[in-house]
C-alpha cells in the first residue's frame, strides 16, 4: 500500500512538473543515480538549490558565467523545491544563462528522504554543490563556491 501511495504522489508530481515547465524533470529516489550513471567516466557539476533561498542567484550567476566560458561544461542543477514551483526555478535559472542546462525539481513528499539519498551528512543547507570527476569521487560544498575554486576544478577536470 506504501509504495502503491508513493507511486501516485510521484506520478502527480510529475504530470504538476511536465505541465508547469516540460524541461524540468522530478527528482525522486533514485534519479541520482540516473544522473550519475548517465555520466559515467565523465565529470560534472551537480547544483542543489532553491527559489527562494538567499544565496542561491549568486550561485547561479556564477554557474552561468562559467558554463558561458565553458560550454562543455557539464552543470545539472536540482531546485530543492516543490514541483509546483519548477516554471519559477527554470525562468531564474534561464535568467542566469543555465536555461539549456539539465534541470530537476524535488519531487517527493517527503525532502528529507531525497536530502539522506544525496549525501547522508547534508542537512539541507543550500547552495550545496557536488563537483565529480572523471572517477566520480565527489566533492560537495555547501554555500557559494568562490570563484578560484571553481575555476581551479575546471581546470583540473574538463578539458
Amino acid at each position: 500500500m506504501f509504495f502503491r501511495t508513493l507511486s501516485c504522489v510521484a506520478l502527480c508530481a510529475f504530470s504538476i512538473c511536465a505541465s508547469a515547465a516540460p524541461d524540468v524533470r522530478p527528482f525522486v529516489a533514485g534519479s541520482l543515480g540516473r544522473i550519475v550513471a548517465e555520466r559515467q567516466g565523465k565529470p560534472f557539476v551537480l547544483a542543489f538549490w532553491s527559489v527562494s533561498c538567499t544565496h542561491c542567484p549568486q550561485e547561479l550567476r556564477a554557474l552561468g558565467e562559467l558554463k558561458k566560458r565553458q560550454p562543455g561544461l557539464d552543470i545539472v542543477l536540482v531546485a530543492a523545491d516543490s514541483p509546483e514551483e519548477a516554471a519559477q526555478g527554470a525562468e531564474l535559472a534561464a535568467r542566469f544563462g543555465l536555461g539549456r542546462v539539465e534541470q530537476w525539481v524535488f519531487a517527493d513528499a517527503m525532502p528529507e528522504r531525497l536530502r539522506f539519498e544525496i549525501d547522508p551528512r547534508w542537512h539541507g543547507e543550500l547552495p550545496r554543490t557536488h563537483f565529480y570527476d572523471r572517477a566520480h569521487r565527489v566533492e560537495a560544498v555547501s554555500g557559494v563556491v568562490p570563484a578560484r575554486r571553481l575555476g581551479a576544478w575546471v581546470a583540473a577536470n574538463v578539458r
